[in-house]
């Protein structure tokens, strides 16, 4: 697809000339080798053993490299953290066990089969768009390893290549082209079907290691060209939540004033309390007058400056990984403390079929369950997160985990799992569509069900992949 080069209307130039950018200096560590030549900061060299870094450097050009799979980066609020949280080390720390078993997709979900041009994926009503290839630190579970590893993926058309960042120029072209033959079809595209390509999710990596002055760029150019809303997914609350700082929101606020028909919302990934609550010298967290738990001054201090801001909303989703965050007691806390705050509890999700995910994954009975034990006790406006696992299809939920037979069903003596898709691609016309598959607590992806289903209206295990989206893009 062609482009014409990206020129900032009178509008748009007005708000980036407001924009102060500043430089922060996250103290990162990058890399085993620090460790390895001991040239990383004193107090952080005992985060590895003498004995890991042997195993690890055992591995180093061999298939099972950590490194290669993923990246090891880590910022030292989050070293701080990790002090006093084995979830906080296993979350960055890199383990001989993560490639032990490389089984998975190098492109989870067929998330290519969505993408019109490089950057940029179009499933759903809404785009979702890699404009940075890395993160603050780095998540060992990380959904998107194969693009902040920069490995090679097959294009579904046959060729191989690394995945490429979006571009403002081509971005924008799309959404008004894609958007344009939708208003002159009577509100669907005549191809695919979907309707006007109205929200943006900023991701990557992760959007706000971008300087304030490139954030407005996307986020002024997104608003010009019509978008309805834009989210920004981060999890710098956790990793370096100096990040939302008084330049950043003076920079938001701008952006609302400047744009106030734009929706934002703020997707942001904790994993587990011990990322924003504090806790006292025994480990314990510690609780406030009224019971509540305390936060840690600067997570509060990020967490406030967005939800302060009434005009955009905070939604926090997590995946349940094991040796994590895969607790009741840990995902209680995480709901409760989130809400109190006017943070709302959005997904938490089934582990992804990314390389090496049986090193992280739960099973999905399993994640069922921490969460529905989780939700017990919460209130209703505290309990809003729902289970959901990406098939290629889209999102699908795990509705429910039964443990007694269905009646005069063979194949059902040990209780069934019901899945419902809640996000269709297109147009979606499989919404709210149910798949019925008998139970296997060992299940960690579909493929565990694939000699067990019951029912199947969602066509989750009769899945065909799409004709080439590029292809179709050029065409339109």
């Amino acid at each position: 697809m062609t482009a014409p080069k990206h020129t900032p209307t009178a509008r748009e130039q007005t708000f980036l000339d407001g924009v102060e950018n500043l430089r922060y200096d996250r103290q990162t560590v990058n890399g085993l080798s620090p460790f390895q030549d001991e040239n990383a900061p004193a107090d952080i060299l005992g985060f590895y053993s003498k004995e890991e870094l042997e195993e690890l450097s055992a591995l180093k050009g061999t298939r099972r490299d950590v490194e290669q799979r993923m990246p090891v980066k880590m910022t030292r609020h989050y070293f701080e953290l990790a002090q006093g949280s084995t979830a906080i080390q296993r979350l960055v720390k890199a383990s001989a066990d993560e490639t032990e078993n490389l089984e998975g997709s190098e492109d989870p979900g067929h998330q290519m089969d969505y993408s019109p041009l490089e950057g940029l994926l179009h499933k759903y009503e809404m785009g979702l768009m890699y404009v940075i290839s890395t993160c603050s630190a780095h998540c060992r579970f990380c959904y998107r390893e194969e693009l902040i590893s920069g490995r090679d993926v097959e294009r579904q058309d046959g060729t191989v290549a690394r995945k490429g960042l979006a571009q403002i120029s081509e971005v924008t072209h799309y959404i008004r082209t894609h958007n344009a033959l939708v208003a002159s079809n009577g509100g669907r595209h005549p191809e695919t079907g979907r309707e006007k390509l109205r929200e943006i999710l900023l991701s990557g990596g992760d959007p706000m290691v971008l300087s304030n002055l490139k954030l407005a760029a996307w986020l002024g150019a997104l608003a010009e060209a019509g978008v309805e809303a834009i989210r920004i997914g981060t999890k710098e609350l956790a990793f370096f939540p100096e990040r939302i700082d008084a330049t950043f929101l003076a920079m938001l606020d701008s952006f609302h004033e400047t744009y106030p028909h734009v929706s934002m919302r703020f997707m942001v990934h904790f994993n587990h309390p011990d990322e924003f609550l504090a806790k006292d010298d025994q480990g314990h967290y510690i609780e406030e007058g009224s019971g509540a738990l305390k936060w840690m001054p600067k997570a509060g201090a990020a967490m406030d400056g967005l939800v302060s801001r009434g005009w955009l909303s905070v939604e926090n989703q997590s995946p349940i990984i094991k040796g994590i965050n895969d607790s009741a007691d840990a995902l209680r806390v995480m709901q409760r403390a989130l809400k109190r705050v006017g943070a709302n509890n959005h997904y938490f999700f089934c582990g992804r079929d990314i390389v090496a995910h049986k090193a992280f994954n739960v099973p999905i009975e399993t994640a069922w369950q921490i969460l529905n034990d989780s939700q017990k006790g919460l209130s209703g406006v505290e309990s809003h997160a729902r289970l959901s696992i990406t098939h290629y299809k889209g999102k699908t939920e795990v509705v429910a985990v039964t443990n007694e037979p269905l009646a005069g069903v063979p194949g059902t003596e040990h209780g069934v799992v019901i899945f419902k898709l809640i996000r269709s691609a297109a147009d979606a016309p499989e919404r709210g569509q149910v798949c019925i598959v008998a139970r296997n607590p060992d299940a960690i992806w579909f493929d565990g069900y694939a000699d067990r289903i019951i029912y199947d209206e969602a066509g989750l295990f009769d899945y065909m992949r799409l004709p080439n989206a590029r292809a179709a893009a050029e065409v339109s």
